[in-house]
């Protein structure tokens, strides 16, 4: 086989995608190379299984660790399952292409995309994307492409295609767009607050790099691509007929039920009297196959759905197409948590909890960039209880862990800086009751846990998911979707923010694509949705608390001079262990210095910090310490103050009172508060318990 390439100057950069070389088994191959990022995408089409009756699209991508030079991490050196960002990658690359597949194709698709080289200043996310779609085109499957995608950051007012980790470090936002000739039809953002105008114009302008990208991957499938062999099955008239003038006006009635359950019931009840009359159960010369009939139903529920709205401007459950549902929130609902919050929209609600941490429950992420460590972390759970289902039960799925991973960026732009609130933040969002956008409840739920647990917050954030019907002649935009308006609409389009601007957006695109007047529209409808939200949640809480709970560490930051962190650790570590033993303190030391100590207490946590400052500044007179007597002599009791610090405490300094043995007032272990009174030229330490005793009981008399 012929190699083929193509070559494109994309964001400064040489993007080439070649084919014909590696992978040609495949039905088609695609090697990308973009900077120093090298990918392989391989596209496999499969007969259906028997019985089939959905598309089954599987995407796996994984970062191999020798392609950054690196062993993988564990027992056995070799990859393991996915990491979440391997899914997150799987889901971008999957949610621009599952659209593009014609109806009834029902072939088996798989895509697998590996990074064999990285690049250690770009990401290899827009790469893959581009390698997996690029290999889906020259197979013989009828994809509706090409697609590809692009990374958009803004940097001092200037927009950037494809931004190094370095500038998106200093970027307003960092974009995810994917498309094809005719549009849009994805979109991942995490941002500062940005406003709307210039949201939108920065997907137009990665709009026109995406085009760019689409016209080199249809050059490369006219050099090499393989013919698109599929026929369309033969639509049956017959049964169509037959289901419209038994399902339409029934669907019409049914579909106008306002709740939930009792909907879902009554079109349930429908469709099985339909299948069971025209599939009678045990008959042998039925016509029809159940699935068939199903699919039939469904279309006409479609129809009757979109016909609805557009005719009555009325939804399914009564609202306008701009109205949100009914919304609820309380805080502190839970007795020992650090932040709680239990936000309800209609029929969606999130138990969302917060916990505060120290350093050493920060998220280390290992992968083929450098490695670094997360302080903030949004995990996502849903429950089969919650809309009404029992299934099998297992770790957190594709849809849990992207829906976290949105609602995470959309609230990290409001947090504080660690100088700031040095502590580890973990939101748990359990979805208790769901019926559409439970991400963007998470957002909403998680800002009041946020605010509850006394996280300075710069701003309160709240989220809204849009949706779409539309015909030939008419487009309606709907705020706050239910789940059925997501099954049945145009797409799903969450945007999250402040009253400033967007943190957040992620579009899930049902059609072929979306334009930029609909993208503007839909932009603007959100934010009207946003601050509308926003007002009912702050009458539930309006500001972070002032202090943080009872049951949190507190944290207490120093910093000391870097040559000193080995006094403090002490050999083998023994001096920071005796520490942390001798107060309930947890303390990491950084390579720069700077000391983060954790207590429950926040008097455990200044007598670290005061041993620390012993250990590195040496004591001072006047101030007072808590030490371990060490010996006793006639003369006076010996004190260790810190770890290899000790001072005499002499006899007459025991107490306030006459001492004719030091015996009879301390013994070797007893642990005794003593004032440093003098430290002579030579260094030695003088100490006083009887000071310390004169100063408790002058306290005692004032109170």
């Amino acid at each position: 086989m012929e190699t083929m390439k193509v070559q494109m100057e994309v964001g400064g950069r040489t993007l080439t995608l070649e084919t014909g070389k590696i992978a040609k088994q495949a039905d088609g191959a695609v090697v990308a190379r973009y900077g120093d990022c090298v990918v392989l995408g391989a596209a496999v089409r499969a007969n259906p299984r028997e019985g089939i009756d959905f598309f089954p699209l599987t995407v796996d991508y994984r970062e191999k660790a020798y392609a950054a030079g690196k062993f993988p991490g564990g027992f056995f050196k070799r990859e393991g399952r996915p990491t979440s960002k391997e899914i997150l990658t799987m889901r971008m690359i999957d949610r621009p292409i599952r659209p593009l597949f014609p109806k009834g194709f029902n072939d088996e698709i798989q895509i697998q995309v590996f990074v064999l080289a990285a690049d250690p200043t770009l990401d290899s996310d827009i790469t893959s994307i581009v390698a997996g779609a690029a290999a889906l085109s020259l197979s013989s499957a009828p994809f509706e492409g090409p697609i590809a995608a692009v990374r958009v950051g803004r940097v001092d007012g200037e927009f950037i295609i494809n931004p190094t980790y370095e500038q998106l470090e200093n970027s307003e936002f960092d974009m995810i767009l994917a498309g094809h000739a005719d549009g849009v039809n994805m979109i991942e953002v995490g941002a500062l607050e940005v406003p709307e105008q210039v949201m939108a114009d920065a997907i137009a302008f990665g709009f026109q790099t995406v085009k760019q990208i689409c016209r080199g991957i249809a050059d490369l499938r006219e050099k090499a691509g393989k013919p698109r062999t599929w026929t369309p099955p033969e639509p049956k008239e017959d049964l169509h007929a037959k289901v419209r003038e038994l399902a339409y006006q029934e669907c019409r009635t049914r579909r106008q039920i306002p709740g939930k359950l009792e909907r879902q019931t009554a079109m349930k009840e429908l469709y099985d009297g339909i299948i069971e009359k025209l599939c009678p159960e045990g008959a042998e010369d039925c016509p029809y196959e159940k699935n068939e009939v199903f699919d039939a139903i469904h279309e006409i529920e479609e129809e009757v759905f979109n016909k609805l709205i557009l005719d009555s401007n009325k939804r399914s459950d009564g609202r306008g197409p701009t109205d949100l549902r009914n919304i609820d929130s309380e805080v502190s609902i839970l007795p020992r948590t650090h932040g709680s919050a239990l936000f309800t929209r209609g029929e969606t609600q999130a138990l969302v909890v917060t916990t505060l941490g120290t350093a050493r429950d920060e998220q280390i992420i290992d992968g083929l960039a450098e490695e670094y460590s997360k302080k903030f972390m949004l995990h996502y759970n849903f429950p089969p209880f919650s809309v009404g289902e029992a299934r099998r039960i297992m770790g957190p799925g594709r849809r849990e862990i992207g829906h976290g991973a949105l609602a995470e960026r959309s609230l990290e732009g409001v947090l504080p800086s660690a100088e700031d609130f040095p502590y580890t933040i973990r939101v748990v969002s359990e979805i208790t009751e769901s019926n559409g956008s439970s991400s963007m409840a998470s957002v909403c739920g998680g800002t009041l846990a946020l605010m509850d647990a006394g996280v300075p917050i710069t701003q309160p954030v709240a989220g809204i998911s849009i949706g779409g019907v539309h015909d030939d002649h008419k487009r309606i935009l709907l705020t706050d979707i239910i789940g059925e308006e997501d099954h049945f609409g145009d797409m799903d389009f969450k945007v999250a923010g402040t009253q400033r601007g967007i943190t957040g957006i992620q579009l899930d695109l049902k059609e072929r694509s979306i334009d930029q007047d609909t993208i503007v529209k839909v932009l603007e409808q959100a934010r009207q949705a946003r601050i509308e939200i926003l007002k009912k949640m702050l009458t539930t809480l309006k500001r972070p608390r002032p202090d943080i709970s009872p049951y949190a560490p507190r944290i207490i930051t120093i910093k000391i001079n870097p040559e000193k962190i080995g006094a403090v650790i002490g050999p083998g570590g023994k001096g920071i262990r005796r520490i942390e033993a001798e107060t309930g303190a947890t303390i990491d030391i950084a390579d720069d210095g700077t000391i983060t100590i954790g207590c429950l207490g926040i008097e455990g946590a200044k007598a670290a910090r005061g041993l620390i400052e012993m250990i590195t500044e040496g004591p001072k007179v006047g101030n007072i310490y808590e030490g371990r007597v060490c010996s006793i002599k006639d003369f006076g009791a010996f004190v260790e103050i810190a770890p290899g610090q000790d001072g005499l405490c002499h006899i007459s300094e025991l107490s306030n009172g006459y001492v004719k043995n030091v015996s009879d007032v301390v013994k070797v272990g007893d642990m005794i508060r003593v004032k440093v009174i003098l430290i002579d030229d030579q260094g030695r330490v003088k100490l006083s318990r009887k000071a310390v005793l004169i100063e408790e009981e002058q306290g005692a008399k004032k109170k």
